[in-house]
């Protein structure tokens, strides 16, 4: 096992990858070339995502079993961080990435709008967003943002939260003014009143609770849609063996955070900058026992979202999104799934 609290090769290297894939501009590597279908004749390159969103890309990252399973291949691993599903969606769509963990909505969204991706994997069901506002705020619920200033990064799943819970009031973004911040942003503003609430993600989301005493007033896990690995189709007709070994190891770190708990918690919170016990709600609000096979149960959450992409303007009609979310799914993958 390679040092977890060290972070191992999550070291300078990784923290400048943080700083890359947190850069306001959205600016990322460049793509990288699909290189030879045939790992004996040409090396080449897998380029993935991680992302404190994410908490299994950072076991796997961390531990270094791409590295170790496809270096005898001749194929080089790189790694670059999403600050958000919006920024990872960016990335696979202009070909800095090659798969990128996402939202289940922002990964609809994406392909709707043209981007060229499958879901190969489901990596979590998190609880992850949430209406949060300031620890003397008189907002107590959903209906009390009429008129607000609302912190909200659009394309992510706390942007399509907030649509559904404002819905639940009888409200739209019409009633609000929203404040388009990538979440940590939105959680300064916050922080420093800029904005009255803030659409919130973990672990963010549950530092802002432990360390500014910050209150979720709306909570609904029905309105979080699942967590997703999406794959460029051009890299899985071209390498599908890569793609194979990246959902084999998100397998292997599904079973692995459970059996090694306090390392996986120690993990996260150093990454993310967080303590602990931060670190440990986010965990706790995160269920990865679940199946990695996407289908059935993330298109029934996806139907009750996708119109909202029409009824706010992300997407021209909903024949567009129907077909995007009938062509969406690609579970040959998790299907074949090894962990070992």
């Amino acid at each position: 096992m390679l040092g977890l609290l060290a972070l191992g090769p999550l070291g300078a290297a990784g923290l400048s990858a943080c700083a890359q894939g947190e850069d306001a501009s959205g600016a990322a590597p460049a793509a990288a070339g699909s290189g030879s279908s045939s790992a004996g004749q040409q090396a080449r390159k897998l380029t993935l995502d991680f992302a404190t969103y994410n908490p299994l890309s950072l076991v796997i990252k961390d531990q270094e079993w791409l590295e170790t399973d496809l270096g005898g291949q001749g194929v080089t691993v790189e790694w670059v961080q999403s600050a958000g599903s919006n920024k990872a969606n960016e990335f696979l769509r202009n070909g800095n990435i090659q798969i990128g963990s996402t939202a289940g909505a922002a990964a609809l969204l994406a392909r709707s709008n043209g981007s060229p991706i499958k879901v190969v994997d489901v990596f979590s069901q998190p609880n992850w967003s949430g209406v949060v506002v300031g620890k003397d705020s008189p907002i107590t619920g959903v209906a009390d943002l009429r008129g607000r200033r609302v912190a909200a990064t659009t394309g992510t799943d706390p942007y399509f939260f907030l649509v559904q819970a404002l819905g639940t009031a009888g409200l739209t973004t019409a009633d609000i003014t929203l404040e388009n911040l990538q979440h940590a942003d939105g959680r300064a503003a916050l922080d420093a009143g800029n904005v009255d609430a803030w659409a919130g993600l973990d672990p963010i989301m549950a530092a802002a609770q432990a360390e500014g005493g910050a209150k979720i007033v709306y909570d609904n896990i029905a309105f979080n849609s699942y967590g997703v690995l999406n794959a460029r189709e051009d890299f899985l007709a071209e390498h599908p063996d890569l793609a194979q070994a990246v959902v084999n190891a998100y397998e292997k770190a599904r079973a692995w955070v459970p059996a090694n708990l306090e390392a996986a918690t120690a993990l996260l919170a150093q990454v993310a900058g967080i303590d602990p016990q931060v670190a440990a709600t986010t965990l706790g609000r995160t269920k990865l026992d679940i199946s990695p096979v996407p289908g059935a149960t993330q298109a029934a959450v996806l139907e009750e979202i996708g119109p909202l992409f029409v009824a706010n303007g992300d997407v021209a009609d909903q024949g567009t999104v129907d077909e995007a979310l009938s062509t969406l799914f690609e579970p040959a993958y998790a299907q074949k799934a090894d962990p070992s």
